[in-house]
C-alpha cells in the first residue's frame, strides 16, 4: 500500500471533493482519482460514494479514515525521530576493562548525562576474550580494552593509545627509596592486583613468565581505585597503568618504582564490529569515551 495514496485519501475525505484535493496537493484531478482507485483496489472496498458530483465517505471509508490518520501520525513521528540533528534515545552496551569503569563515571559523566538524557548505558566488566565474544554475538555494542594492541579486520578501531605502566608502592615503602630495582627483588614482596588473566595483569604475568618469575598476590580485586588506596596504606605493592595511579602519585601517596628493564605494551582501544550499525546514540557515547579523562600526566 502506497502511503501517498493514504495522504490523498485523507485530503479528499476532509474536503469532500476530488477537485479541491487536487488543487491543495498540486496535481491533476485524474491523478487524485487514480490514487483513490488504486487504494480501493488494494483494500478491496469502496471508499467514497460519488452521487451528482458530491463525494462522501462510505461506512467502510470512515473506518479506513481513522486508520489513515493513525498511520499518518506514526509516519510523521518516524520522520521526526530519524531527522538529522534531533537528539536520539537508545541503550548502549559497553564491554570494558574493569579498571576503566571507574574512570568512565568520573569528572565528565554528569555533563554527558545532562546532554544525552535519553541515552541509557550498560557497562559490562569482562576479560578481553569475553568482551570480543560479546561483541561478535551482538551482546555488546562497543568494547573498551586495556590489553595488547588488537587489530582484526572484523573490528573498527575508534581510538587507541599506548599507556605507560609501572610497579607502584606506598611513598614510605622501602622500595620507593631504591633505584634500578631488580624485578626478581620486587616479586618477593606482597602484591595487590586485579584478577588473574585480566588485561594488563595478564600482560605483566606473561612478561614475568618470560623472565622465569611470577607473583603470588595476597589480594586480587577488580577495583583499581581500591588497589591504589590499599597500596598507599603500605599493604602491598601493585602493577598498574599510570592513569590509574597518577592521582595518588601526584598526591604523594604512591611512587612509581624504578625497576630494571621491565617494559610492557598496554594499549587502550575502543572498538566496534564492522557490521554494527552506528546510530547517533552510539556516536555520542563513542565521542564521550574518546575524550574520557584517562590520559593523565605521567603516562
Amino acid at each position: 500500500m502506497d502511503i501517498k495514496n493514504l495522504d490523498t485519501f485523507i485530503q479528499v475525505a476532509e474536503l469532500c471533493s476530488f477537485t479541491k484535493a487536487a488543487e491543495k496537493i498540486g496535481c491533476s484531478q485524474s491523478t487524485i482519482s487514480f490514487q483513490i482507485k488504486q487504494l480501493e483496489n488494494n483494500l478491496g472496498i469502496q471508499l467514497f460514494e460519488r452521487i451528482n458530483h458530491t463525494v462522501s465517505l462510505t461506512p467502510q471509508g470512515r473506518e479506513v479514515l481513522s486508520y489513515a490518520h493513525s498511520i499518518n501520525k506514526l509516519t510523521s513521528e518516524l520522520e521526526k525521530q530519524i531527522k538529522p540533528g534531533v537528539e536520539k534515545g537508545g541503550h548502549i552496551r559497553i564491554a570494558m576493562a574493569d579498571s576503566l569503569c571507574g574512570w568512565m563515571l568520573k569528572d565528565n559523566f554528569e555533563v554527558f548525562r545532562k546532554e544525552h538524557e535519553k541515552i541509557t548505558l550498560k557497562i559490562i566488566a569482562a576479560s578481553t576474550e569475553e568482551m570480543f565474544r560479546l561483541l561478535n554475538q551482538n551482546e555488546a555494542d562497543l568494547v573498551y580494552t586495556l590489553d595488547n594492541h588488537i587489530y582484526n579486520r572484523d573490528y573498527v578501531i575508534v581510538c587507541e593509545e599506548k599507556l605507560g605502566t609501572h610497579f607502584v608502592a606506598a611513598a614510605d615503602n622501602e622500595l620507593s627509596r631504591k633505584k634500578n630495582i631488580p624485578v626478581a627483588e620486587i616479586v618477593k614482596h606482597p602484591f595487590i592486583l586485579t584478577e588473574k588473566g585480566m588485561s594488563y595483569r595478564r600482560i605483566m604475568d606473561e612478561k614475568l613468565a618470560s623472565m622465569s618469575l611470577e607473583v603470588n598476590p595476597v589480594l586480587e580485586v577488580g577495583n583499581a581505585d581500591l588497589i591504589c588506596r590499599l597500596v598507599s596504606k603500605n599493604m602491598g605493592i601493585s602493577f598498574l597503568p599510570d592513569f590509574v595511579a597518577q592521582e595518588y602519585v601526584d598526591a604523594g601517596k604512591l611512587k612509581y618504582l624504578d625497576t630494571e628493564s621491565f617494559e610492557v605494551d598496554v594499549w587502550k582501544q575502543l572498538l566496534y564490529h564492522r557490521d554494527k550499525w552506528v546510530n547517533d546514540s552510539m556516536k555520542a557515547v563513542m565521542e564521550y569515551l574518546i575524550h574520557m579523562p584517562v590520559d593523565k600526566k605521567g603516562k
